[in-house]
């Protein structure tokens, strides 16, 4: 019930930024302005996630693949955090502006409308990163994942994929009503001061 009066609310405060943003996106190229991809949520269900789209079309995400391969071998990380994809030329203008900012996670309210999310929980992942995490960090499908959570909140882009799924398990075993609000009230100072995923 949370989620739905919250998801409501938001859709109805920000459908101006919202339409800005797609025709931000629209005039950029060509192209929809909603990206949709496959994710691994409750119990392993895949589901449609939807965001904004920030990479140009037909772009392949082998570099990605090797980068979380690399790091969950302990390799590819930059002070115990990720070194993620610097000067990913896939990216585009709009859609760096939209990462740095997390506009683009926007849509997925409507994947809490749907059920298919949660505001606060672990971040939804890709099949393929499903495949390759150790199996001691399989509690995290145990909830719904979240529009935030604690990874978010702990430092996001400065942290590597081992750590983040460590922070996804420290969740789930924690999760409470009381810590949700907390990692709610963290997550736009944290959205703020961080750079792109």
């Amino acid at each position: 019930m949370v989620d739905v009066l919250a998801c409501v609310v938001l859709l109805v405060l920000l459908v101006v930024p919202l339409l800005l943003i797609v025709l931000a996106i629209r005039l950029e190229g060509s192209g929809p302005a909603l990206f949709r991809q496959e994710r691994v949520g409750l119990r392993g269900q895949r589901f449609t996630l939807l965001k904004f789209r920030t990479m140009f079309q037909g772009v392949d995400d082998r570099a990605l693949r090797d980068l979380i391969a690399r790091e969950l071998r302990g390799e590819d990380t930059v002070d115990g955090g990720s070194s993620k994809l610097n000067n990913d030329r896939r990216i585009t203008r709009v859609g760096s502006i939209l990462r740095r900012t997390s506009l683009d996670e926007l849509p997925q309210l409507f994947n809490v409308l749907r059920g298919d999310m949660t505001l606060v929980g672990p971040r939804p992942c890709l099949g393929w990163e499903a495949e390759m995490f150790p199996a001691e960090f399989t509690p995290r499908f145990e909830v719904r994942p979240g529009l935030t959570g604690l990874w978010q909140v702990s430092g996001r882009s400065a942290l590597g994929t081992l750590e983040m799924l460590e922070l996804d398990v420290r969740y789930v075993r924690s999760r409470s009503l009381q810590s949700d609000l907390g990692i709610l009230i963290r997550t736009v100072p944290a959205l703020l001061g961080s750079g792109a995923r």
